[in-house]
C-alpha cells in the first residue's frame, strides 16, 4: 500500500545524518583517542588480512641466536669474536655490514688492563729489556679487542655501518658534561643527511623528533667507518610498532636511521631530505624517493612474520658453515634474537619479533620501491568519505524499507573495508577506516531509531484506531454465535478486495498530522460506508489502504458481481469527493482496487487473546497484486478471470491483458469494469472496441497491426491508460520479440 509500500524523503533524516558526518570529521581531525587506537588495529588487521609478501634477496640477517651463545658464550662477546665475524663475512662478499649492536663501552674482557700493569710495574723496578718491552706491546695490540675489531672494519670490503641510539629524555643524562656530549657528537657523525633542502624559512620549525644525546660507540670503533645509523623505534600505545623514525633532530643537524644508512651505503648514493614548510616531503636515495609522514617516520611495510627473511647463525659465519655466495652483495645485518638478550617488539603479525628484522623490513621496502603511505590527499578523501557515506545513507535509509535499509547498511560497511583493504593490498594506501564506519553504524542506527519512534508514528496510530473496527454484519453474526469466538476457518467462496490510494506518501508529506487524519478519515468512512452498504466485510485498514471481502461471514448470491457493483459505486463516490476536496483545497485523492473471486479460507485469526476475523489464500494474493496491477496501465480498477464470469449485464467492462503475476505459475486474465452499461456513452464503447481488436492483434505477434489498433484507440480517447501502455510494448516487441513459444502474457516483475 502507499503507506506501507511507498518510498518517502524527509529531511529530519538527513539533518541527523549530516550532523553525524561533521561530528566525525571532528572527531577524525583531532585524532580522537580511542578511534586513533581502533584505526591503528585496522591496519594490523589489513596487514594479517593480506597475508605475507616475499621479500627480495638483497637483505640477509646474521643473528646472534641461542645457538650461538651455547657455541661461542654468553653475552657480550668479546671484540675479537666481533671482529671475527666481520672478516668472514667480508671475505664472503657482503656488500654492506650494518649493526644493530652498540659498542658504547670498552671491551673489558681483553688481558690489556693486566699487560699494562705489568709493563707498570717493570718500569717501577727499573727493567729495561728491548726483547720484552716489544713482546708485551706485540701483546697488547693482539689484546686490544676494541682495537682488533676497528682494524677489521676499517680493512673490510664490506662498507660497515654502526649502530647507535638517541637518548631522548632529559632524566638519567646529567652527568654528561659538553666534552662527553661533543665527543658523541662527533662519534654519530656518520648518521647525519648529506643533503638537506629547506624550502623556506618556515620549513626550519618542522617539529622532529628531538634527541637529547647521541648514546655512540666508542670512539676507536666509530672512527673505524663513515658511516653509522640510529636504532630507535617508538611504539604506537599500544606497544606496537608501525613506524620507525627517518630522522632525529640534535644540535640543528638531522640524523638518519641504521636501515636507511644501509641502504644509501648499498647504492652508493647520497641521502637527502626535502623539507617543506608543513613538514617532511620526502627521502631521496639514488633516485628512490621514500614517503614519509610530516614528522619524518616511514610505515613499515611488514613483509610478514618473525624468519620472514633469513637468519644465519653467527657461530656458523665464525666457523664458516654456511652456503657459498650466500651474503655475495648483500645487505647484512647483525642483531641479537636470543631470547633474554635482544629488544623485543610486538608488530601487526607478532607480538614477539626482533628489532633487527624491522630494519630489514624496512630496507626491502625501500630497494623493492613498494612503501605504505598516506597520500597526499589522503586526508582529503577520509573526510569526503565521511561526509559522503553520510549522505548517502541520509538520503537512501528514509526511502528504504526495513529489510532494504539494512542491506544497504551492510554493504555500505562491508564496501568501504572491502575498499580499503583493496586499496591497502594492492597501491599500499593507508586510508582512514574507522570513523567511516563508525558513522556508517551511527547514522543507520539513527535514522532507523527516528523513523521507528516519529515517522512511524503516525501511520501507527492510524492503523491501531481503525483496526479496532469491526463490520456490523460479523458483530451480529458473533452475537448471535459467540462459538465463533474460537480460533480457526473455514473454505468460503469470496471476492477479495485490496484498495490504496495513488501517491499517498508524498501527500502525507504536505499535510500536518491533523490534517492528514482528518482527510483519511473522511475517505475511509466514505468507502467503508459504500462497502458496508453492499454488505461486505472489512477486514482491516493499513494505513490508506483498505482491505475486505464479498461473502463472508454472510452469505451473498452473487459475491463478485456484489462487489464490482460497490466498486464502480466507490470510484464514483471519489470523483464527487474530488470536486469537493478541490473546492476546500486539500488533495484530490485517487483510489486503486483489485478484485479477485474464488476459494479462501476465512475465520478467526490469531491467539486465543488476540484474534482477527480475516481470509487468506491464493485469491486474496491475487487481489492484492491487481490493486498493485493497476499503475502498470494507468487505471483505478482491475478484476480477475472469476470475478468478470459472474458480472451481471449491469457492467460494462473490457479485458486488458492477460498477465503472470508473481507468486503464480498460470496466466490471470484481467479485466477492466468501466461503468454501469447505462452510463456507457458511444466514445468509451469505440474505444473499447478497437482496443479489443488490437489486444488480438498483439497476442498473435502482428505488432504492426496491433499498433495501428492502439494509436487509433488512443486517437479516440486521449487518455487511455491500457492504449498507451499497449502501445509502447508492441513497439519494444517489435525490436524485441518474445519468441515463438509466447503465451501472449506479460510477466510482472514485482508484487
Amino acid at each position: 500500500m502507499a503507506s506501507v509500500k511507498g518510498m518517502k524523503f524527509n529531511l529530519n533524516p538527513l539533518i541527523i545524518s549530516i550532523i553525524i558526518s561533521f561530528i566525525g570529521v571532528i572527531a577524525y581531525w583531532n585524532e580522537y583517542t580511542f578511534l586513533d587506537f581502533m584505526e591503528k588495529k585496522t591496519i594490523d588487521l589489513r596487514f594479517v588480512s593480506r597475508g605475507e609478501k616475499t621479500p627480495g634477496s638483497n637483505v640477509v640477517l646474521v643473528v646472534i641466536d641461542e645457538k650461538s651463545l651455547e657455541n661461542e658464550g654468553k653475552w657480550p662477546w668479546p671484540r675479537a669474536k666481533i671482529a671475527d665475524l666481520v672478516k668472514v663475512l667480508s671475505n664472503a662478499g657482503a656488500k654492506v655490514l650494518a649493526f644493530d649492536i652498540i659498542f658504547s663501552e670498552p671491551d673489558n674482557e681483553s688481558g690489556l688492563n693486566i699487560i699494562r700493569k705489568i709493563k707498570g710495574e717493570s718500569e717501577k723496578l727499573g727493567f729495561k729489556n728491548p726483547l720484552f718491552d716489544k713482546y708485551l706491546n706485540d701483546l697488547s695490540e693482539q689484546s686490544d679487542n676494541d682495537r682488533l675489531l676497528a682494524d677489521a672494519i676499517e680493512k673490510s670490503k664490506a662498507q660497515v655501518v654502526l649502530g647507535y641510539f638517541f637518548q631522548t629524555e632529559r632524566s638519567g643524562t646529567e652527568h654528561y658534561n659538553a666534552d662527553m656530549i661533543n665527543l658523541h657528537e662527533e662519534n654519530s657523525r656518520g648518521s647525519r643527511y648529506n643533503i638537506k633542502r629547506e624550502t623556506s624559512e618556515a620549513s626550519r620549525d618542522v617539529p622532529f623528533r628531538l634527541g637529547v644525546l647521541p648514546e655512540s660507540n666508542i670512539s676507536i670503533i666509530s672512527k673505524s667507518t663513515k658511516l653509522s645509523g640510529f636504532f630507535n623505534m617508538v611504539p604506537d600505545e599500544d606497544g606496537v610498532v608501525r613506524w620507525i623514525p627517518a630522522v632525529f633532530k640534535f644540535r640543528n643537524e638531522l640524523y638518519a636511521p641504521l636501515s636507511i644508512k644501509a641502504i644509501q651505503a648499498f647504492k652508493d648514493e647520497n641521502l637527502s631530505i626535502t623539507i617543506e614548510e608543513y613538514g617532511v616531503r620526502h627521502l631521496e636515495i639514488g633516485g628512490i624517493e621514500i614517503p614519509t609522514d610530516i614528522r619524518g617516520e616511514i610505515m613499515v611495510n611488514y613483509r610478514g612474520g618473525s624468519k620472514t627473511f633469513p637468519h644465519i647463525s653467527s657461530t656458523d659465519v665464525i666457523n664458516g658453515n654456511f652456503e657459498k655466495n650466500v651474503f655475495k652483495d648483500k645487505i647484512v645485518l647483525v642483531g641479537a634474537t636470543a631470547v633474554g638478550i635482544y629488544d623485543l617488539r610486538a608488530t601487526p603479525f607478532s607480538e614477539v619479533f626482533p628489532g633487527v628484522e624491522i630494519h630489514a623490513n624496512i630496507i626491502d621496502s625501500v630497494l623493492s620501491n613498494d612503501f605504505l603511505l598516506k597520500p597526499e590527499y589522503g586526508k582529503i578523501f577520509d573526510i569526503m568519505a565521511i561526509i559522503f557515506v553520510g549522505f548517502f545513507l541520509g538520503i537512501v535509509l528514509p526511502r528504504s524499507g526495513p529489510i532494504l535499509g539494512a542491506t544497504l547498511g551492510i554493504a555500505a560497511f562491508t564496501g568501504y573495508i572491502i575498499l580499503c583493504h583493496f586499496l591497502f593490498s594492492t597501491m599500499g594506501w593507508v586510508l582512514n577506516m574507522v570513523t567511516p564506519l563508525c558513522v556508517i553504524v551511527i547514522v543507520y542506527i539513527a535514522i532507523t531509531a527516528y523513523r521507528y519512534l516519529v515517522e512511524e508514528g503516525q501511520k501507527r496510530f492510524i492503523k491501531n484506531a481503525f483496526s479496532t473496527y469491526l463490520a456490523p454484519t460479523v458483530v451480529k453474526q458473533l452475537m448471535d454465535t459467540p462459538e465463533k469466538l474460537e480460533l480457526g476457518g473455514e473454505k468460503r467462496e469470496i471476492t477479495a478486495f485490496f484498495s490504496d490510494l495513488q501517491g499517498f506518501t508524498s501527500i502525507s508529506e504536505k499535510l500536518s498530522p491533523e490534517e492528514l487524519v482528518e482527510l483519511l478519515n473522511e475517505f475511509l468512512t466514505e468507502m467503508t460506508d459504500i462497502i458496508l452498504e453492499y454488505e461486505g466485510t472489512v477486514d482491516k485498514f493499513e494505513g490508506d489502504a483498505i482491505i475486505a471481502f464479498f461473502g463472508a461471514p454472510n452469505e451473498l448470491e452473487n459475491h463478485a458481481n456484489t462487489a464490482c457493483l460497490a466498486c464502480i459505486d466507490m470510484q464514483k463516490r471519489m470523483e464527487e469527493l474530488r470536486v469537493r476536496w478541490k473546492a476546500e483545497n486539500k488533495p484530490e485523492l485517487k483510489m486503486r482496487i483489485g478484485l479477485c473471486s474464488g476459494p479462501a479460507v476465512v475465520g478467526n485469526m490469531g491467539s486465543k487473546s488476540r484474534m482477527d476475523y480475516t481470509m487468506m489464500g491464493d485469491t486474496v494474493n491475487t487481489a492484492a497484486r491487481l490493486e498493485g496491477v493497476n499503475k502498470v496501465y494507468s487505471i483505478y480498477l482491475l478484476i480477475s478471470e472469476s470475478t468478470y464470469g459472474d458480472l451481471s449485464d449491469t457492467v460494462f467492462a473490457r479485458e486488458v491483458d492477460s498477465i503472470n503475476v508473481v507468486g503464480k505459475k498460470e496466466p490471470v486474465k484481467i479485466y477492466e469494469p468501466v461503468d454501469f452499461h447505462e452510463n456507457v456513452d458511444d466514445v468509451t464503447i469505440k474505444t473499447v472496441d478497437v482496443y479489443t481488436k488490437g489486444l488480438y492483434s498483439y497476442r498473435d505477434q502482428e505488432w504492426d497491426k496491433a499498433i495501428s489498433f492502439f494509436e487509433s484507440a488512443i486517437e479516440i480517447a486521449p487518455d487511455d491508460g491500457p492504449s498507451k501502455t499497449m502501445l509502447a510494448r508492441c513497439h519494444e516487441y517489435k525490436k524485441n520479440p518474445p519468441g515463438e513459444d509466447w503465451n501472449g502474457s506479460y510477466s510482472m516483475i514485482s508484487k
